[in-house]
């Protein structure tokens, strides 16, 4: 036994000792998981509407475990949304060498539509409320840096005109959505909407 030295037991008393910490957080991230599952489903079926308090009953947690995770419907939006997003900013890196630079921006543009109107609760989760500071809105912000690349390609041939920013694409994509989600077809009936008000921010007129 080396003199001196003094071995000790982590406490298990008030703090509960790092055994119990780490039993905490690996329930906190199971939980995590299982009530993102539920949402994931419940959205599928309601959309934006999707019940904070049916999600808990669902996932058999309170519903002060669901606000813990998902603070607002908006949080508990862009999380489901999560897979979809990277899937958009996946096509956007794939589209950056297309010879045509506008026309890869239009198609891409053209998919995020598309999955605004067919993956219900997306056009929500990347709309901005006005008591949101513009960086909160992390599904905004992550498929706006995606599609940046592209729209400055776009501007830099003459394709788009200058002045224009991904956001406010975005907000036009989610515009044409929430327009048309009650209507028949909407999926068309919003891709020609889309199309109509991009012809407005076309290339600079040949002199």
């Amino acid at each position: 036994m080396l003199s001196g030295t003094i071995w000790r037991t982590p406490p298990l008393g008030k703090e509960g000792g790092p055994a119990i910490a780490d039993r905490l957080r690996a329930d906190a991230r199971r939980n995590h998981a299982l009530i993102l599952a539920v949402a994931e489903d419940e959205v599928a079926r309601r959309g934006a509407e999707a019940s904070l308090e049916q999600i808990a009953r669902t996932a058999g947690v309170g519903s002060a475990t669901v606000r813990r995770h998902f603070p607002t419907r908006h949080a508990l939006l862009e999380a489901v949304s999560g897979k979809r997003i990277a899937a958009l900013c996946a096509r956007a890196a794939d589209l950056a060498a297309h010879d045509d630079s506008r026309a890869a921006l239009m198609e891409w543009l053209s998919e995020v539509v598309t999955y605004c109107v067919t993956a219900r609760g997306l056009a929500v989760a990347l709309a901005y409320r006005e008591s949101d500071p513009l960086g909160d809105n992390t599904c905004a912000a992550t498929l706006a840096q995606a599609g940046t690349p592209l729209l400055e390609r776009a501007v830099a041939d003459g394709g788009v005109a200058g002045g224009v920013s991904v956001l406010d694409l975005i907000a036009l994509a989610v515009g044409v959505t929430l327009a048309t989600e009650h209507g028949p077809d909407p999926l068309p009936r919003a891709h020609r909407l889309f199309e109509i008000a991009m012809a407005g921010v076309g290339g600079p007129a040949p002199v």
